[in-house]
């Protein structure tokens, strides 16, 4: 289900595609028919932007974004779905002492539009969950590799500065890969039980310091250029993800990272156009 048609190949072979909205006063009901489970990833925003992606329209996009998911949850419950897993982030946990990690029993401060939205969504979908209806949140952190094969990417402006010699702020950040999510919304649909022991889950992996990453592209490359400086990672919120590892969910970790970022476009061929 999606508000624009996909870029060609960007779905696998067979998978269909109806149009559907973020518009709360639309009835989609008719959507839901023959579905058994429905993952909610869509959110409506200024392009590049999720935090502060509502720009000069926060009414808006808490229209579209909070009271349009409320719809569609509320429409899939109604076509009788029996599992809904909705794609939150972990800007929901909002801004928490420096250094505290993140579990699930953290209360949050939501203090962005967007981290509000998506803490409201996720306190929506848990009060309509029942017998015979569950819904899942899964916050997730930032998330890395390419979307479509050889399209831009999270990184690609960074790697490309790197590359070209220019100079390149510190920073540090939590990570996981889109396959590793796609595996924890795969295992909140399929877990046996009717109604899970929890429903909220952090999907997080790696803890990312920009040296770290481009120093797997200098050595891909070869790139003469000097590294950023080491960031203070001990300021950071650490996500935990034991409640999900205990579901057997297991992340890539650094072995996934060297093989994505060695295979991006810009790192296997630097001297392309």
């Amino acid at each position: 289900m999606t508000r624009a048609e996909p870029p060609a190949g960007s779905l696998p072979r067979g998978v269909g595609v109806v149009t559907g909205s973020l518009d709360p006063d639309l009835d989609q009901s008719d959507l839901f028919d023959g579905m058994e489970g429905f993952v909610h990833a869509a959110l409506d925003h200024l392009p590049d932007r999720y935090r502060g992606g509502e720009g000069d329209d926060p009414n808006g996009f808490r229209r579209r974004n909070l009271d349009g998911s409320v719809a569609l949850f509320e429409a899939a419950k109604l076509a009788g779905i029996r599992r809904v897993v909705f794609l939150s982030s972990r800007a929901a946990y909002g801004t928490q002492a420096p250094g505290r990690v993140l579990d699930e029993d953290v209360v949050a401060h939501p203090d962005t539009v967007y981290g509000q939205v998506k803490h409201a969504a996720e306190r929506a979908l848990d009060m309509l969950t029942d017998d015979r209806f569950v819904g899942v949140s899964l916050r997730v952190t930032g998330v890395y590799g390419p979307p479509v094969p050889g399209a831009p990417h999270k990184w690609s402006g960074l790697i490309e500065d790197y590359l070209a010699g220019t100079a390149v702020a510190p920073r540090v950040a939590t990570e996981v890969h889109g396959r590793d999510v796609a595996a924890a919304v795969r295992l909140m649909l399929e877990t046996g039980a009717t109604d899970p022991a929890h429903r909220l889950f952090n999907v997080s992996d790696l803890v990312l310091d920009r040296r770290e990453l481009l120093a797997i592209v200098r050595d891909a490359t070869g790139c003469p250029h000097p590294l950023p400086e080491p960031a203070d990672a001990t300021v950071l919120n650490v996500m935990a993800t034991q409640r999900l590892a205990s579901l057997g969910w297991r992340p890539g970790g650094r072995d996934l990272l060297e093989e994505t970022v060695i295979a991006l476009p810009e790192v296997r061929d630097p001297m392309r156009p």
